[in-house]
């Protein structure tokens, strides 16, 4: 038997935000970054909330990459004002951020160790309901089972998983993302397809998630370059992509690409390098397909997406190859380095980007331990040693076939 859940209520589409004013409740607590606050989304989500009848707290100001202490204040200053309704509004990171506050509000005993517990949060909704509104196309956190928090002491980031966590409303309104900067589209937009793509070849995958990720990877096919240059109508087609590859992997799970991701995006944050997430899925991407394709059931699937996706080929074999060259050159497009070696290089001035080759080296065994442990893993259709794992993590730092 397998489950397929979902936030009860998805608005989507032109002034969709202005269904805050129909909720009924007596306290709101909105939760935000700096950015919706300076772009006045914040003023309008706690107007139409007060519409609706309701006192407002703002928790402003977290941070991206959200950590134990950020999550940990938020649930003290919900337990003092005691919400019915958490409305969190912005990227992925403040959305994740009042997930896991979310928790601690309504079980201000549990540990961090036990909230990461995968499909161990005890029930929710006793204290609060939740809302999510995402400002970025990728994340989809606003349909989905998980929160990533970040422990900077060990430079690691954490899943949380657990359908408990789903949203009870998602409000996907196109108006989020006119203004999304360039490179965060790229990024969120690489991301997006990634979830797609593992939900796809997920051992985790039905019909159910199946039709959702073929029709995300599509869209973003036509529409993520456009919405990269601008485009405001291709940018209101990515926000649907992304919600719909998160339908899909919140319910297939992901794979090693996200596993990887996760172990690294924090992981040189000592060295002041911060490894963003969409970025290192697209470098990733390409190199886990290859080396999944190993697996016959996996090189099958991934030669059903780029027939999908109208890209040609003969073989699976043959069809694996055009998908991969056609998510690099995508990244080429999108001004997505193709490795991580490369990566940071336009923003310092050192020849080796953000992370040298020798401290990469030093840490690459921890880093592959972490990521095979990944709460990500298990689904992926190909379980790597430590050996491959560190392999697979070379070929992305230097950009080397993989033939293991």
């Amino acid at each position: 038997m397998a489950r397929f859940t979902l936030p009860r209520d998805i608005y989507h589409g032109k002034d969709a935000l202005a269904t805050l004013k129909t909720f009924k409740g007596s306290k709101a607590m909105v939760c935000c970054d700096d950015t919706m606050v300076s772009l006045g989304f914040v003023d309008k989500v706690s107007g139409y909330l007060k519409e609706a009848g309701m006192q407002v707290q703002v928790i402003a100001g977290i941070e991206p990459d959200p950590s134990i202490e950020t999550v940990v204040a938020g649930a003290g200053k919900m337990l003092a004002f005691q919400p019915d309704w958490i409305v969190a509004i912005g990227g992925g990171s403040p959305i994740d951020a009042a997930k896991a506050m979310w928790i601690r509000y309504e079980y201000p005993d549990i540990s961090f160790e036990d909230m990461c517990r995968v499909f161990g949060i005890p029930p929710l909704r006793q204290k609060a309901h939740f809302c999510a509104i995402p400002s970025t196309s990728g994340t989809a956190t606003e349909v989905t089972a998980f929160s990533i928090i970040t422990d900077y002491s060990k430079g690691i980031k954490y899943p949380i998983a657990d359908f408990e966590i789903t949203p009870d409303v998602a409000i996907v309104d196109p108006e989020m993302v006119v203004t999304m900067p360039k490179k965060l589209a790229a990024h969120t937009g690489m991301d997006a397809m990634t979830h797609a793509i593992e939900a796809y070849v997920s051992t985790w995958n039905c019909a159910y998630t199946d039709a959702l990720a073929l029709s995300a990877i599509k869209t973003i096919q036509n529409d993520l370059i456009g919405s990269y240059n601008g485009d405001r109508e291709k940018r209101g087609t990515m926000h649907n992509a992304a919600t719909m590859a998160g339908m899909a992997f919140t319910n297939a799970l992901l794979g090693i690409v996200h596993s990887m991701a996760h172990k690294t995006g924090a992981a040189f944050a000592d060295y002041g390098a911060h490894l963003i997430h969409g970025a290192a899925n697209a470098m990733y991407l390409p190199k886990v397909i290859a080396y999944n394709a190993k697996d016959a059931v996996a090189k099958k699937r991934y030669g059903a997406i780029a027939d999908f996706m109208g890209l040609g080929g003969g073989s699976d074999d043959d069809k694996v190859i055009r998908l991969i060259d056609y998510l690099r050159n995508m990244n080429d497009a999108l001004d997505i380095p193709q490795c991580i070696s490369k990566y940071g290089k336009d923003a310092l001035p050192c020849a080796e980007g953000f992370i040298p080759e020798a401290v990469f080296l030093e840490r690459l065994p921890e880093i592959a331990k972490n990521a095979i442990g990944d709460a990500c893993t298990g689904s992926n259709p190909r379980q790597p040693t430590q050996e491959e794992m560190e392999k697979l993590f070379k070929c992305c730092y230097y950009d080397l076939p993989v033939d293991f």
